[in-house]
This record gives structure tokens, C-alpha cells and sequence, in this order.
């Protein structure tokens, strides 16, 4: 008698009802030789979950958790899938119709070049800091001497540096300025003793001339002296209409080597003042007091707040007010004689502005012969002030 299917040697501990009939090619369920039932393996392994050999389970084979994990969420069975739930925070993406684009190149803003980088002006207590710490920057531009702004060294407010022979010793000689600090060379000093004999109002410090360099900027031409004062208190236009002499007005001149150049015309052709504008106009500073060449101590300099009402002001005060410009009739000194005369002169480059020249009572030019067409303003300023001092 054979013993039963399932208590054959390495056969399923279950009855052949749970397996189910094996069906071979030709329908009949039998199995083919040499080949373990479904779920068996040769030598007693089984694949399901459970299948012992002597009691072990098979190697490298977790047993499965349908279950919950211990201290965590369930998880769905197999074969069922579970979406997630959406968040209240979450915002979806803009679609493509909705995009932004940058702003245009047009609108860009580019950083400015480099020839307009501005370096700041040295101090006198500034120390060299360490060649292995500083950090890297543009080369400083040279600036140029009429270039009031960038050549005015640190000073306390009120004052001015003063530099050159002429300039020091007419402010040395002004008893009007109130003196600071005197910077001198030897040969500055032997220089100036020669115009003016000491002593001074103020004492001479020797000082080397990488001194005033450092102090004032290498492109300054200080012949080795520079002197600190404070500014001179600007007179009244009442107290110029009280004096002899040509009156100057300077519509908006803002270089300040025309306008020293201009002052030290008139201090020549015995001028009463010279008048420029509160705003559009340099200050005192270094360059002008070089470039009027000692007149800035004897040439009055007035500022007012609006050429035009000064010129009103001036022809209330029955002063002849002529403008110079190029489409003006021939200038003639002697047609003017027996009159006050005011000169007004108009910036470089734009000459007279439309108001000043309503304003004036004539308009005069200068007779040019040959191929250049006009004078630059300080050199048609000495000009006409020759042609009216032949009154």
C-alpha cells in the first residue's frame, strides 16, 4: 500500500487540497520526474514564508509584516495603493502664461568707469597702511590745478591753503587776513624775505618739499611755500560804488584760473571790484589766489545772489553796463568817456545768458583779425579792459 501524498520524503506538510492539482503538458496532473511540487524545493528549503529545515529559518529572508510596524503608521497591503493627502500649505506653480521675465538690458544701470573714480585727498596724520593688507583698487586720476574740488586740501572751515611766492607774501603783507600756519622751504623763505622783510604776523615752520606735496598734491605748483588763512569777509556793492574805477561782473566763470586771472587784470587796469555769482561761481580757493598773482589781497571780490538784479542795482547807481560778446558792435573806449562803466562778462564755452543780456544797456565785441575766432574769457577780459581804460 503507498503511504500518502503528503507523507512522501520532502513533500508539503499540507493536504493536496490546499496545493491544488498540477496539471503537466499533456492536462494531466502528474508532475514531471525529478521535479519539486510548487512552493518545495529540493532537500527539505521551502520559499514560502514558515519553510523549516530542522527547525531554522532559511538565510538572508526577513519575515514578512503585513501589520502595523511597532511605533509607526500602518502601511497599506500590497498591491492597494494610497495617495497622499494634500497639504494646506502647499501652493502650485505659476503656469508659463503667468511668468515674469527680468527687466530689460535697456533699463540696466552700469557701474561707473573707472576714469571717474574720485580718490580721497590725503591728511596730514594719514599713516601707510601694511602693502600685504590693503586691498586692491583703481590707480588715483591726477587731477589738474584748476580743479578747485579735488585739489583743496583739508582745511578747518573758514580757511584756505595759499601757496606760491606772489600769493603768500601779498596775504603776509594784507593786514585784513587773519593768519594761521606759514609752510616755507629755505629757498621759499629766502625767496619771500627778498619781497616782504621779516618778521611776519605769523612764524615759518621749515618743511621739506615732499612735505607741502603730501600736504597739497604733487601736480600743485606751491614753489615751496603755503600759507593757512581764513577767507576774506566779501565788502558791500555800496562800499565798491563809492571807489573809482571799472566795476567786472562775471556771469557763472567757473574756472578759478580765469577768475584769478580776470582779478589780476583788473587790479592792473585799476578796476574797483570784480563781481561773480553766490552759486555758480569758485570759491577762494588755492588755484585762484596763485592765478591772480597776489591780486585777491587788493582787488575787492563780491558775490551776489543774482547778476541780474545786480545789474539793475549797478544802472540804479547810474553805472553804463556793457556785455561783451562776439556779435556786438566794435568796443571803443573813448565812446564811453564821462560815464561809470560796468563790464560783464559771460561764461566759457556759452558767453552771456539770454537775461543778463536783456539786462545789459549794450552789447560790445572785439575786433579779431585772422583765423581764430574768439578769446578765451580771463584773455578778452584784459582786452577790453585796455579799451576802456582810453577814456
Amino acid at each position: 500500500m503507498k503511504p500518502p501524498h503528503g507523507n512522501r520524503p520532502g513533500g508539503s506538510s499540507r493536504p493536496p487540497s490546499d496545493r491544488g492539482p498540477y496539471r503537466g503538458p499533456g492536462g494531466s496532473s502528474s508532475r514531471p520526474t525529478g521535479q519539486a511540487p510548487r512552493g518545495e524545493t529540493r532537500g527539505g528549503y521551502t520559499n514560502g514564508p514558515g519553510g523549516t529545515r530542522d527547525g531554522h529559518k532559511p538565510r538572508n529572508e526577513a519575515p514578512r509584516h503585513d501589520g502595523p510596524r511597532p511605533g509607526g503608521k500602518p502601511q497599506a497591503p500590497r498591491g492597494e495603493f494610497q495617495a497622499r493627502t494634500p497639504r494646506d500649505d502647499y501652493k502650485p506653480r505659476a503656469p508659463r502664461d503667468e511668468f515674469k521675465p527680468r527687466t530689460p538690458r535697456d533699463e540696466f544701470k552700469p557701474r561707473a568707469p573707472r576714469d571717474e573714480f574720485k580718490p580721497r585727498a590725503p591728511r596730514d596724520d594719514a599713516t601707510p597702511r601694511d602693502p600685504g593688507s590693503a586691498r586692491l583698487s583703481p590707480p588715483p586720476q591726477r587731477a589738474r590745478e584748476h580743479d578747485g574740488a579735488r585739489h583743496s586740501p583739508d582745511a578747518p572751515k573758514g580757511t584756505v591753503w595759499l601757496y606760491g611766492h606772489h600769493a603768500v607774501s601779498a596775504a603776509l603783507a594784507n593786514p585784513a587776513r587773519r593768519l594761521r600756519r606759514l609752510l616755507l622751504t629755505e629757498e621759499a623763505e629766502a625767496a619771500i624775505s627778498k619781497h616782504l622783510t621779516p618778521p611776519w604776523a605769523v612764524s615759518p615752520e621749515k618743511v621739506d618739499r615732499a612735505r607741502l606735496d603730501h600736504l597739497l598734491g604733487r601736480d600743485v605748483v606751491h614753489q615751496g611755500a603755503a600759507l593757512l588763512a581764513d577767507t576774506l569777509a566779501p565788502p558791500s556793492l555800496q562800499s565798491v560804488l563809492e571807489k573809482d574805477g571799472i566795476i567786472v561782473v562775471l556771469d557763472q566763470v567757473t574756472d578759478p584760473r580765469n577768475v584769478g586771472a580776470i582779478m589780476r587784470s583788473a587790479a592792473a587796469f585799476g578796476a574797483a571790484a570784480v563781481i561773480t555769482q553766490d552759486r555758480n561761481a569758485p570759491e577762494e580757493t588755492g588755484a585762484l589766489a596763485k592765478a591772480a598773482s597776489g591780486a585777491l589781497e587788493t582787488m575787492p571780490l563780491l558775490r551776489a545772489v543774482n547778476i541780474a538784479r545786480t545789474i539793475i542795482a549797478l544802472k540804479a547807481a547810474d553805472v553804463w553796463c556793457i556785455g561783451l560778446d562776439a556779435g556786438g558792435k566794435p568796443l571803443s573806449g573813448p565812446d564811453f568817456a564821462g560815464r561809470r562803466v560796468a563790464l560783464v562778462l559771460g561764461a566759457e564755452g556759452e558767453g552771456l545768458r539770454r537775461l543778463t543780456r536783456e539786462t545789459c544797456d549794450e552789447i560790445g565785441g572785439l575786433t579779431i583779425r585772422g583765423a581764430v575766432e574768439s578769446l578765451n574769457v580771463s584773455a578778452a577780459a584784459s582786452v577790453a579792459l585796455y579799451e576802456l581804460s582810453r577814456r
